[in-house]
């Protein structure tokens, strides 16, 4: 029981050196060079040409652009976000191959099911839709804006354009 007690202890304590440490700098950063950026992007288009990117890809990449080693509190926090930074880099290599949105089904959402706020989670905006499920499309209101919105094509789908639009 002491040894459990002990190794918690021990390991609580590395825990909170790590994070009071994170937040100091270890030095000032050089910058990127161009041409290491350069060489970055096209191992990052040949790397996600299938459309995944492994943790190994990811940080062979970030090592080519920064042009030496990652420290520790990189590779960690390519590992901890490393999915996030691979959806946020491929999304805009995807283009128009991602399948999008329609504007006459975001159209006929709002008609019929405006006041649930339908129209809002298929155009990605969930809290927005939730509010709206809540208050019933603002009695009506809200529901009518919205649909005025999307027949002037003013209310996008979060983060990308309409694949067909009216």
């Amino acid at each position: 029981m002491k040894r459990v007690k002990n190794a918690s202890l021990v390991m609580l304590s590395a825990l909170c050196i790590v994070l009071l440490t994170a937040a100091i700098p270890a030095s000032n950063p050089e910058p990127v060079k161009p041409e290491n950026l350069q060489s970055a992007m096209a191992a990052l288009k040949v790397a996600s040409a299938d459309g995944n990117l492994s943790y190994k890809e990811l940080k062979a990449i970030a090592t080519e652009a920064k042009g030496a080693k990652l420290t520790f509190k990189e590779r960690v926090g390519l590992k901890l976000f490393g999915k996030k930074i691979a959806s946020k880099t491929l999304a805009p290599m995807a283009g128009a191959n991602a399948a999008g949105k329609s504007q006459l089904i975001a159209l006929i959402l709002c008609f019929f099911l405006g006041g649930l706020g339908i129209h809002r989670f298929y155009l990605g905006y969930t809290w927005q839709g939730v509010v709206q499920l809540l208050t019933l499309g603002g009695c009506g209101i809200w529901a009518l804006i919205d649909f005025i919105r999307i027949i002037i094509g003013d209310l996008q789908p979060k983060n990308e354009d309409y694949e067909t639009t009216l």
